[in-house]
């Protein structure tokens, strides 16, 4: 297809469109997970749930009972809820328990031997399973037991490993060989596992049943966490029995922001996207950004520099409220909006500061799902990095986080560590509304991208004007100030101009990661679409029960007609 201004968007996957629901995830097999309970007469919430149960056994190096994660719901009553299911230090842990090496980039978090990164010191303490239990009791209808059922069938069954999973393990290896399950289980003599080789999982099978049999107590405070603490404790782990069993989910409400007549509902701090993509959205709502074109070089100018002002604002004024004063109010204000729109130049790229009135991952997977009740779920996990910290506790299938990385590894700062701090998060599950009802449902992994991709998703939806598959397809940039990333399609032409501009643009795959969302179309029906960034897959529901009244006749037939 081509966008407004003539710029040309090759399309890779198809949408789908139902009445009845929509399930929006990262595999396929997920996907599929999610509509079998919708079609069973579960609501979006028993689906995301059984959504996320099943990634953890198909997607294993994205999201995993021992992560943690945002939860958006939207009931069909219209009441918004953030469920905050993200993990926090343990309670040992210190602002300067790593060493940061001199001299490297700060938005990179390096440490001498990768302690916050790769091993047990980087583990922090999961929330994901915590949190899934604490939404389906609070807006689910199945028990836990049946939402797990799809999950466990896939891990003791098995599945067919795809390019892109065994493409993960490649990148990965090197770590995961030096711990014997995960070596075990993919690398198999000692090479990754192929597309297309079947990826059986007993031992996670076995420990799913148990949580399904007895819940997440089992990990937060029982027996599966004290295997876990212990093992932990054999690597120099500071993650405790106690530190698990103190695991509770928060209940916040969403940021929300407007948009030229939309309204605009994000996670709150600890996440950033509410927030962040609040403000830079009212800097632009004074601005021509339809008039612009897509993928213009004032446009994607325009964009580089409202992300380059969050982000700096970002890293003094957003983590964990109960750590740091965050200034959502102002944040989030249009007059604050006005100040910073009034040191944008539309000619040249500028460097960025904080506010000076502010005070002091690519690796996650993105579920959405709605229902023909009107209930929604955007909801993002994950387990940090790929593969997480890369260490695996031993006969259980459980693959550990490395949550740790999230923090900055210097003392003294907003996003430093510090005892039962929750990690702050650029996950971005959005749902927007106009005239009180539902317009879209969003979210991405992608780390420090993931926001704003959502944002420019955003603006591709709502400026330009673009049907779902489009927007979340489209190309994308992203920068914090340094190099201006770029995707491919970006042309080179554009890139040039960029560069005449200021920009020291850096040539990049992907920005972020695979996008889904779901569209609520004016006539009741949904449309869901997933980008090519991975394996995103859509399952939508047509179709439905009989109409009322209506039977098959089984009385004998007196006309002498047939009734075939």
């Amino acid at each position: 297809m081509v966008g407004r201004n003539g710029f040309p968007l090759t399309l890779e996957k198809q949408p789908a469109r139902g009445a009845r629901g929509v399930v929006c995830s990262n595999h396929p097999l997920a996907s599929a997970a999610g509509a079998e309970v919708l079609l069973a007469g579960g609501n979006a919430v028993d689906a995301a749930i059984a959504t996320l149960f099943a990634l953890t056994v198909v997607e294993p190096m994205m999201v995993g009972l021992t992560g943690g994660g945002v939860c958006h719901i939207r009931m069909a009553d219209g009441a918004h809820e953030v469920l905050d299911g993200l993990s926090a230090a343990p309670a040992a842990a210190t602002p300067d328990m790593y060493r940061p090496i001199p001299g490297s980039p700060p938005e990179e978090r390096e440490t001498e031997g990768k302690r916050n990164a790769v091993g047990a010191l980087a583990v922090a303490v999961p929330a994901a399973l915590r949190g899934w239990a604490h939404a389906l009791a609070r807006h689910g209808t199945w028990p836990l037991a049946d939402v797990m059922e799809p999950a466990i069938r896939l891990a003791a069954r098995g599945f067919r490993v795809t390019p892109y999973l065994s493409d993960c393990i490649a990148d990965a290896a090197a770590d995961l060989a030096r711990d014997a399950d995960l070596a075990a289980r993919f690398l198999p003599g000692g090479d990754r596992l192929p597309a297309g080789a079947k990826l059986v999982q007993g031992a996670y099978a076995e420990t799913l049943r148990a949580v399904a049999q007895e819940g997440p107590d089992l990990l937060h405070g029982g027996a599966l966490g004290r295997l876990m603490a212990e093992h932990l404790a054999r690597q120099d782990g500071i993650v405790t029995v106690e530190d698990l069993a103190r695991v509770r989910t928060l209940e916040r409400a969403p940021i929300r922001g407007t948009y030229r007549g939309f309204d605009v509902f994000g996670p709150p701090p600890p996440a950033s996207a509410g927030v962040h993509v609040a403000q830079m959205l009212n800097v632009l709502e004074a601005m021509d950004v339809a008039g612009l074109g897509f993928g213009t070089t004032e446009a994607l100018h325009l964009v580089a520099e409202v992300l380059k002002m969050a982000f700096a604002d970002r890293a003094v004024a957003t983590a964990d409220p109960d750590f740091v004063r965050v200034p959502v109010a102002m944040l989030t204000s249009k007059d604050y909006a006005e100040r910073r729109r009034a040191l944008l130049d539309m000619k040249r790229a500028r460097s960025w500061e904080a506010d000076p009135t502010l005070a002091e991952s690519n690796c996650t997977t993105h579920v959405t799902v709605a229902d023909a009740a009107g209930n929604i779920v955007a909801t993002t996990q994950t387990i940090n990095a790929m593969f997480g910290a890369r260490i695996a506790i031993p006969g259980t299938g459980l693959i550990c986080n490395n949550y740790m990385h999230n923090f900055d590894p210097r003392p003294g700062l907003a996003l430093s560590v510090a005892p039962g701090k929750r990690v702050y998060t650029s996950m971005a599950p959005t749902i927007v509304l106009q005239d009180g009802a539902p317009r879209f449902a969003l979210g991405l992994p992608g780390g420090l991208r993931i926001f704003p991709s959502a944002f420019q998703a955003l603006l591709n939806l709502i400026d330009h004007a673009m049907p779902l598959q489009a927007a979340l397809e489209a190309p994308r940039i992203w920068t914090m100030g340094n190099a201006l990333e770029l995707e491919p399609a970006i042309p080179d032409t554009v890139a040039g101009a960029l560069a005449a501009m200021g920009h020291t643009i850096k040539r990049v795959k992907t920005i972020g990661g695979g996008i889904n969302g779901i569209a609520f179309e004016p006539d009741g029906s949904m449309t869901g679409a997933a980008c090519w960034r991975a394996d995103g897959s859509v399952a939508a529901l047509g179709g439905g029960l009989a109409r009322a009244g209506v039977r098959f006749s089984t009385e004998p037939n007196t006309t002498g007609q047939s009734t075939a």
